[in-house]
């Protein structure tokens, strides 16, 4: 049972009342049809309660939606709201805040990154993720950091395989060079990066310091492109949590993704300088 307003219920339930306001219906109205009060009506739209296929149904019959497009799509919102996925093995404690952001990791077929003070966590290897996450959660026993690493080198599955995800990657010069983990760590850190970056569904770039001030001085963000009836999303990493956007501020957040990639190092230019940085580390 979904028990929290997960990103994908709230925007299914978002769907369902700007559809009952088109119809000029109330929440009553709504409940008195698919036989639920209105304050759980009121919850199905807020993403407190996860809709399920049936009353998604009512709903677009209540409110008279024909086109059978919308009717897919909602359809395949409600479904995906309850669909479990492999996060699911992990305990909530693991997960907590990241539920959101490894879903949209997993439904999109592009993913824009722009990492200032650490490298993308889709290209960490496992001792750099470890050596992060214990700088991080100084707190952490040794059995949650093995948990937590395991569930970031998880999400690079979405890498590998007939389906994975296209990946274009900015990296200011100052994360490729903070040695984290020590020397060996970062040396083998960045073979990695180079190895990745000759794959054809990954783009690997460079911020140089060199370029001065740029578009995102607040620092790192995500974007996430995904199939209908998903929107563009964004997702910006605070200390207080994940920050979700879409519609026309996601927009806003490509175009400056866009403007980044305008003050890039040309591709082979930024893996010279990466490896420059191996030999460096001998």
């Amino acid at each position: 049972m979904v028990k929290a307003a997960t990103l994908r219920a709230q925007w299914l339930g978002q769907q369902l009342r700007e559809m009952r306001e088109s119809a000029g219906l109330t929440l009553k109205d709504v409940g008195d049809y698919i036989n639920r009060n209105a304050s759980t009506v009121s919850r199905l739209e807020s993403g407190v309660v996860a809709a399920r296929v049936p009353e998604v149904l009512a709903y677009l019959d209540i409110c008279g939606v024909d086109d059978g497009r919308r009717r897919a799509d909602l359809t395949t919102m409600a479904k995906d709201v309850w669909q479990k996925g492999w996060w699911d093995g992990f305990a909530a404690d693991v997960v907590g805040s990241l539920i959101d952001w490894i879903w949209l990791e997993s439904r999109a077929t592009e993913i824009y990154s722009f990492d200032v003070a650490v490298l993308p966590g889709l290209l960490q290897t496992r001792a750099y993720a470890e050596a992060i996450i214990r700088a991080v959660d100084i707190d952490a026993t040794e059995e949650q950091i093995n948990r937590y690493v395991e569930i970031r080198l998880a999400r690079q599955r979405r890498l590998y395989g007939d389906e994975s995800v296209k990946l274009s990657a900015i990296i200011d010069e100052g994360a490729l060079r903070r040695t984290v983990g020590g020397p060996t760590v970062m040396r083998a850190q960045l073979e990695h990066l180079s190895t990745m970056a000759v794959r054809s569904h990954i783009e690997l770039l460079v911020l140089p310091s060199a370029a001065g001030e740029h578009p995102s001085p607040e620092g790192s963000f995500n974007l996430f492109q995904m199939r209908p009836p998903y929107p563009l999303a964004g997702c910006i990493w605070t200390p207080a949590g994940n920050i979700v956007i879409e519609g026309g501020m996601a927009e806003s957040l490509l175009r400056t993704y866009d403007r980044l990639r305008g003050l890039a190092l040309p591709a082979q230019t930024g893996l010279a300088l990466v490896s420059e940085l191996i030999d460096q580390l001998e």
